[in-house]
């Protein structure tokens, strides 16, 4: 159940109002239900989480490719579905090793696009590993609310660069699990996610 708080009125009492929560299905139960034969749960898996993996796609390829990659991603989810193991991973993050690994599948391919901003170096500088809360002061932060400013800005980045504050700042996901997703140890995310907060602000300036 939902509690729903009024806010006051002249002299009226705060009042709670009782409605009740519509239930959502976890990326757990979903799954269970697809493999035991209610197909129709992909489509919900898929409604989901389209708009998320599309968003990474077309950060990462740009958008006028995402389209189809994103068809792309959701058929290789569907194919491997059956063999996942919800409870040895989180969906979440499976759903995102797939989509990161499709879009360097096919900058590998497409020679008219450089590879070569993806960064591969595991080097890591530990001083860089500080934390950062405070890189952006506040009249820089205020220029990013610009979401075409942020945007600009964010695809001037390395793919790496943008894949971590994408997955950080807008999938809400953690080091950890930025980690998993990318195949690189923590410090080297967090220093990354450093860098790339670096870059924004020299590019704001």
């Amino acid at each position: 159940m939902q509690v729903r708080f009024l806010p006051r009125g002249q002299g009226a009492l705060l009042h709670a109002i009782i409605y009740p929560m519509s239930y959502e299905k976890t990326d757990k139960e979903l799954i269970d239900s697809y493999k035991d034969g209610n197909e129709d749960t992909f489509k919900e898996l898929i409604e989901r989480y389209s708009p998320s993996v599309f968003n990474l796609t077309a950060r990462i390829v740009g958008k006028e490719y995402a389209s189809d990659i994103v068809q792309d991603i959701f058929i290789k989810v569907w194919k491997n579905l059956k063999k996942f193991d919800v409870e040895k991973s989180s969906f979440k993050t499976w759903i995102f090793i797939i989509s990161k690994n499709t879009c360097y599948d096919f900058l590998k391919k497409k020679k008219s696009i450089s590879f070569s901003n993806i960064i591969t170096e595991d080097y890591i500088d530990f001083s860089e590993t500080i934390e950062d809360e405070n890189l952006l002061p506040d009249e820089e932060i205020q220029k990013l609310q610009d979401s075409v400013l942020l945007n600009k800005l964010l695809d001037e980045l390395s793919i790496n660069y943008k894949t971590v504050l994408t997955l950080h700042y807008q999938e809400e996901m953690t080091f950890e699990e930025i980690g998993k997703i990318l195949d690189k140890p923590l410090n080297t995310i967090k220093s990354w996610h450093y860098r790339a907060i670096l870059e924004l602000r020299r590019k704001i300036k």
